[in-house]
């Protein structure tokens, strides 16, 4: 399956990765990309940026290397109400933004009820267009309520390529993501594929979430980044009467 955009990447604004943007461009650009998405860590993570930063971002240029960037955020979700850690005005101005459930960040209760309660407030925003790795077992939920609710309120759940790598410190994330991607193709819910990219090399690099999608038989209509042009279109943000009947 070819990927022309990657939708979750970070650079060293984010405090544990290891590029610019600029050096993330340009390995972009020779992987053939048409454009990725820098998706910096939200201020509550230990060691990320401030609210300035993402407040700036008109100034940085939105083409480089012939590869399209969408600058936007990994937002932390705080708790079950779906508080995140960026005020709704600087969100409206990202082109992109991921919400996910981080431990040093997340202060609700850890129960399935608690968890999807959380997902379900934040996916009413419409300002938030991506689930990031809802796999960690950590953060246990009902996938088929998940995907209902992804489809009636028009996000985009993720696969994320980081969450699956050995070793990783996420949850039975293969099993998680296998029963998610089950109920995405049988509710018609489109996802992204995310590389979760901390370093230049592992942009677009989806070695392990091809092998749950394989396991999953999951069609490629199902997924939204195949084409920049269809990533731009299905963000929830771009859209207009999206559907909230939760």
């Amino acid at each position: 399956m070819k990927i022309e955009i990657d939708t979750h990447s970070h650079t060293l604004v984010s405090g544990h990765a290891y590029n610019t943007i600029r050096e993330m461009a340009q390995m972009a650009a020779e992987k053939g990309l048409k454009g990725i998405a820098i998706t910096e860590h939200a201020p509550e993570m230990p060691g990320s940026t401030h609210l300035f930063y993402f407040q700036n971002l008109r100034m940085v240029p939105r083409q480089m290397y012939g590869v399209k960037l969408l600058f936007g955020a990994e937002l932390n979700i705080l708790d079950e109400e779906g508080n995140v850690d960026l005020p709704d005005p600087t969100i409206d101005t990202l082109d992109i933004a991921i919400a996910s459930l981080h431990t040093p960040c997340y202060h609700g209760e850890r129960t399935r009820e608690a968890v999807l309660g959380a997902y379900r407030n934040v996916m009413l925003r419409e300002n938030i267009d991506i689930i990031g790795h809802p796999d960690d077992g950590r953060f246990p939920v009902d996938y088929e309520e998940l995907v209902k609710l992804a489809v009636e309120t028009g996000t985009l759940l993720e696969v994320n390529n980081a969450s699956l790598t050995p070793g990783g410190f996420r949850k039975d994330t293969r099993g998680n993501d296998i029963a998610m991607l089950k109920e995405c193709k049988k509710q018609g819910a489109m996802v992204v594929l995310g590389s979760d990219a901390h370093v230049d090399v592992s942009l677009a690099d989806y070695r392990y979430v091809e092998e749950v999608l394989e396991a999953a038989d999951f069609p490629e209509e199902l997924v939204a980044n195949t084409t920049l042009e269809k990533l731009v279109g299905s963000l929830k943000r771009n859209q207009k009467g999206v559907s909230k009947k939760v």
